[in-house]
């Protein structure tokens, strides 16, 4: 919503007038002013907060230099830009007042892959994981490895000089940058590469900018470049950033794209890259060593170097701890074994990757050779295992990427924060570094976790604040001055690999004598200290000065102004860190799907979270409480609070504003499918804040009608079934479709099955699992049986796969029984009808406490059904739920090996796509299911697939029909249609294969149903 004219001060006035004149003159990208917009785009990895005056987001090259043109007008010379790509910033690097020039949206396209000459073309906002995803089929990847890969952006890797996990053996992004095209403030387009001086000679001859750019850079390095040696420190990580110290290449060949890289968009517009790829390594193992003490890990790193392997990376206790507590530990908790009466504190992970494997072993026996020699000595390791090839290594990798996730879920309101974290040192320096870095955070008491590549003397370090307190606030400038005399002590940096953003205060005192002719460059790109200013390094020209660490905005400041009451309501949302995990890019990723099908960074995880903390800090200062009404007030006031509701829907609908509905219209938009809660590190919660907010905003607004026809529907649907004609007849009418789309926001729904359950069991003799049934069943009996939990779903709409499970069980030798009919309450939750669902709950709890204590397993069918029995009612209701599976958890304990020969199950491969839900939270899910089928004697492959874009009723929703649409048709809809798995397909959940059916009129059996079909035959 763009604000009203009358609302805003003469700086907005002046961005939105830049807005509006840009739309005006064919920018065809988007322009995103609204407040919600701005609030998600202030926050990045680090601990800081500026809100930005809008976001564009420009589609092409020449948007970008009609944004540049644009600010380089007379009424525009105020105007502050800044590009951002993933948004993963440690340092506020992409932080602005101004407006922030969103690079990832649109242009994010692979536009040439050259594999016989080993380069690729890309625009700036094409993900790493994305390129290399493409490239993996013709042998090749992109380097160096970033443990935030599957978010980061090209332009993002360019913009700071980006390196991680083997930089010693593949060097920095600038290493493997063959060209850059970039936009220059004043419109000109660039395209540099590294040439020979008579090149440089005709690229410096002329008066324009980029003449007096070559000609600038080119005389600071002939005149100083003696200077420039003595005051890099030879570090693999360099003093990126204006890289004085390789204007000039090892070929003497002249390269302005090493002082763009790591210009963090304070110099221009990096709009495309041509990259150098190299070949994937085909052999790779992981040595993971383990160590009693952390530094001992270090000090080991030095003679570990001397095996030649390809990187080592360590960890410490603490992230070692939060991985442990993981889901991703259980596929890798094999290579870290416990040790009697010992504790490892620490691990480090020693890569081997080469092109053959005698190359491969031969390398791998040198770490064997040194390991042998050292085992058992003082300082030396205590154990080690290695995990061999491509998959294993990236098991283990994986769970190294969420480190730095992992750190911020530690527990209480301080948590690990980055400030003083990318320090580099001389390798052979970094115990002894290291060693008085603990001692100053331990004189101030302070927690903290460490992890990072000892290879190249580069450590992440983490202490543990509260920066909501002053206190810890103050914290940060004390410890930062205290590392700065230490990293000078050990001749190292600051800066070794995440960019400089805020602590760009400490340029001068490391540049030294150099640091003028940084703003020499910077004031011929940037005259007047528009792009990203306070950043790396200011103009001569202009009063702005350098951002400084402690008078920055951050989170902090605006979080301890949220009333404690709210604070504790809402942490689900709160201790988001801005890690950005939730912007993978991966389509097969089922990583918040509504933020994949739209790009709309406020639909995603962090957005929304963002959006809750902003609504609390309003409600706050306002001395609101978020408090539910209590039942008399909606007994006796509910005239009172039906009329304020209409009133206030209708002051909406004629356009008066409220931030609420900004954070309505992005909570709307979740499909409540739980991935984040698996796959956040931060365990981000957004199914569970966004109930809490609805309930809270529908006190205020009138309800849609849907919300109430699909909470009720889990009570009403039993006696529609009883006469389903009328229903179905209603939902199959094309004006009754009318009516529910406009009236209701209900594109269609599901129709209610003919054929009752209760008909299929008598049929089968299966009993309904009644206290007085399950009082006549012996010992014996009730070893053999199990309790099917029914959902509102199968159960209506799609008994038959009730019913197959059901025989399929009882084909395996044992005695199902169902449980009568009791609503769940999901639909409630989802819908933010929290006390009706507490109630729900409650009674449903009470029902299978009742029938749990018989002995007899209880299982559910619908995935996401099932998981709220160990996930919602936990956290609504204060008595234990009795223990509900889902149905491959309880088969997987059992014994099949024998039915597999006995009902000859042998047969084709079967294709499983799983239920995001499930996956999420569940992490051995599929493994279960492929146990089962082995057992069996059949196969079972899983085909990584993210959302089906349904989730419940979503699809179902008018607002989210399309975006439905768009996240089916990211991934399901090709493995769908795809000859190769025609009839081989599989799914557990009832909205998954209902959507296949709507939008590709295709069954998919469940699994179970694929185990009878193949008995039958």
């Amino acid at each position: 919503m763009i604000p009203r004219l009358h609302q805003c001060d003469p700086v907005q006035l002046l961005y939105l007038d830049f807005m509006q004149t840009l739309q005006k003159q064919g920018f065809e990208g988007d322009v995103s002013p609204d407040y919600a917009s701005r609030i998600v785009q202030s926050t990045d990895n680090s601990i800081y907060q500026i809100l930005p005056q809008g976001v564009l987001y420009p589609k092409s090259v020449a948007d970008l230099v009609n944004i540049a043109e644009l600010s380089d007008t007379k009424p525009f010379h105020q105007i502050v830009l800044s590009p951002r790509g993933g948004g993963t910033g440690t340092n506020g690097q992409s932080l602005t007042d101004g407006l922030i020039v969103d690079m990832s949206r649109h242009m994010n396209s692979i536009l040439e892959i050259n594999a016989e000459e080993r380069w690729a073309r890309v625009e700036s906002g094409v993900v790493k994981d994305q390129l290399n995803k493409a490239l993996k089929p013709l042998g090749l990847f992109f380097a160096p490895e970033l443990s935030t890969s599957n978010r980061a952006t090209i332009g993002g890797m360019v913009n700071t000089d980006a390196s991680g996990q083997g930089s010693v053996l593949y060097g920095k992004t600038r290493d493997h940058v063959l060209q850059l095209k970039t936009v220059l403030l004043d419109g000109t387009l660039i395209e540099s590469q590294a040439v020979d001086q008579p090149t440089l000679e005709i690229l410096q001859n002329g008066v324009e900018r980029s003449h007096r750019i070559y000609q600038l850079v080119d005389a600071i390095y002939a005149q100083n470049h003696r200077e420039i040696k003595a005051c890099f420190p030879p570090l693999n990580r360099c003093l990126t950033g204006y890289d004085l110290a390789h204007i000039r290449d090892d070929q003497q060949q002249f390269n302005l794209n090493n002082i763009l890289c790591g210009s963090e968009g304070t110099l221009g517009f990096i709009a495309e890259a041509k990259l150098n790829l190299l070949p994937i390594p085909k052999f790779a193992a992981l040595v993971n060593v383990q160590y009693l003490d952390f530094e001992q890990s270090m000090r080991d790193a030095q003679g570990l170097m001397s095996c030649q392997p390809s990187s080592i990376e360590t960890m410490d206790s603490k992230v070692l701890g939060l991985a442990r507590e993981d889901n991703s530990w259980s596929e890798v908790s094999g290579y870290f074994p416990e040790h009697a009466d010992l504790h490892v504190a620490g691990v480090n992970l020693v890569e081997y990757t080469a092109h053959s494997q005698q190359e491969l072993d031969e390398r791998l026996a040198l770490a064997q050779s040194y390991l042998a020699q050292s085992q058992g000595k003082e300082g030396k390791s205590v154990g080690y295992t290695i995990a061999s090839g491509q998959a294993e290594v990236a098991k283990i990798w994986a769970m190294r990427k969420k480190s730095v996730g992992l750190l911020g879920n530690a527990k209480g309101e301080a948590r690990p924060v980055p400030f003083v974290e990318d320090t580099a040192v001389p390798p052979e320096n970094l115990a002894d570094f290291i060693m008085e870095f603990r001692q100053v955070l331990d004189d101030q008491n302070l927690q903290y976790g460490m992890f990072g590549h000892v290879d190249a003397g580069v450590l992440h370090v983490r202490p543990t604040l509260d920066i909501k307190k002053p206190a810890d606030e103050h914290m940060i400038r004390k410890v930062t001055d205290q590392v700065i005399e230490l990293i000078k002590k050990y001749n190292g940096l600051l800066w070794g690999e995440h960019g400089k953003g805020v602590r760009s205060e400490f340029s001068p005192e490391f540049f030294g004598p150099l640091y003028p002719f940084l703003q020499q460059i910077k004031g011929t790109f940037d005259p007047r200290n528009q792009l990203n200013p306070g950043k790396i390094a200011t103009t001569v020209e202009t009063d702005t000065q350098l951002l400084k660490i402690d008078e920055v905005p951050m989170r902090g400041q605006f979080d301890r102004t949220i009333l404690k009451e709210n604070w504790n309501q809402y942490t689900e949302a709160l201790y988001c860190n801005g890690n950005g995990a939730c912007f993978n890019f991966d389509p097969d990723d089922a990583m918040c799907p509504s933020w994949k099908g739209t790009r709309e960074r406020k639909y995603s995880p962090k957005g929304r979270a963002s959006l809750i903390r902003e609504w609390l800090r309003l409600m706050s200062d306002k001395q609101v409480t978020l408090e539910s009404p209590s039942w008399s007030r909606q007994i006796f006031l509910w005239p009172i609070d039906v009329f304020i509701r209409l009133a206030n829907s209708l002051q909406h609908k004629k356009g008066q504003y409220d931030y609420n509905h900004e954070v309505y219209d992005s909570m709307s938009a979740c499909l409540a499918c739980k991935s984040c809660t698996g796959a956040c590190p931060i365990k981000v919660d957004v199914p569970e804040f966004r109930a809490k907010f609805l309930q809270q905003y529908f006190t205020r607004y009138l309800r849609p009608l849907k919300d109430y026809f699909i909470g009720s529907l889990e009570f009403i649907i039993p006696y529609l079934a009883y006469w389903p004609a009328p229903y179905n007849w209603m939902m199959n009418s094309k004006p009754f479709q009318g009516l529910l789309a406009r009236f209701a926001g209900m594109v269609d729904s599901p129709l209610i099955a003919t054929k009752s359950l209760k008909k299929s069991m008598k049929v089968m003799g299966v009993q309904w699992a009644t206290e007085g049934h399950l009082n006549k069943l012996s010992v014996d009996e009730k070893q053999n049986s199990v309790i099917l939990v029914q959902d509102a779903f199968y159960s209506y709409f799609d008994p038959d796969v009730v019913a197959d499970v059901l025989l399929c069980i009882k084909k395996l030798g044992f005695n199902p029984m169902v449980l009568p009919y009791t609503p769940n309450g999901k639909p409630l939750h989802v819908h933010g009808f929290l006390k009706l669902f507490r109630i729900t709950a409650s009674r449903t709890r009470k029902k299978l406490a009742r029938v749990s204590s018989f002995g007899i397993p209880l299982i559910g069918l619908d995935p996401s059904m099932t998981l709220v029995f160990r996930s919602e009612y936990q956290k609504y209701l204060s008595e234990a739920t009795p223990e509900v599976l889902l149905v491959q958890e309880w088969l997987a304990k059992q014994d099949l090996t024998a039915k597999g020969g006995e009902l000859k199950l042998s047969g084709e491969s079967i294709y499983l796509l799983g239920h995001c839900t499930e996956n999420a939270n569940v992490s051995a899910s599929t493994a279960l299911w492929q146990k089962i089928f082995s057992s069996l004697d059949m196969t079972l492959t899983d085909i990584k697939v993210g959302c089906c874009g349904m989730a419940g009723t979503f699809g179902h929703e008018t607002k989210n029909l399309h975006t439905s649409q768009q996240i089916y048709q990211l991934s399901w809809s090709g493995v769908i249609n795809n000859p190769k798995y025609k009839g081989r397909l599989t799914a557990t959940g009832y909205s998954c294969r209902s959507q296949v059916m709507r939008l590709d009129e295709q069954n998919l059996l469940h699994p179970l149903q694929i185990v009878l079909s193949r008995m039958s035959r």
